[in-house]
C-alpha cells in the first residue's frame, strides 16, 4: 500500500481536514465525514499518469460534477 497525506478544506464549513490517500488503487471516489461539522465530504481522486501526480477534487455531498 502506497499512501500520501494531504490537507483539504471542508466545502461545508471550511475546516482543514487531513486525509491519507492510498494511491496504489488508481482512481477513487469516496466520502468522509468532516470532524468539525459532521457533513459528508465527497472526495474524488484521479491518478494523472502523464504528469505523475494525484488530482484531488473535494465537493459537498450534494454537488454534481459534469
Amino acid at each position: 500500500m502506497e499512501t500520501k497525506s494531504a490537507t483539504i478544506e471542508c466545502p461545508h464549513c471550511g475546516h482543514s481536514m487531513h486525509i491519507s490517500i492510498d494511491y496504489s488503487n488508481g482512481d477513487q471516489d469516496y466520502f468522509e465525514d468532516c470532524p468539525n461539522c459532521c457533513n459528508n465530504v465527497h472526495i474524488s481522486l484521479h491518478m494523472n499518469e502523464t504528469k505523475r501526480r494525484i488530482d484531488i477534487c473535494v465537493m459537498s455531498d450534494d454537488e454534481q460534477v459534469y
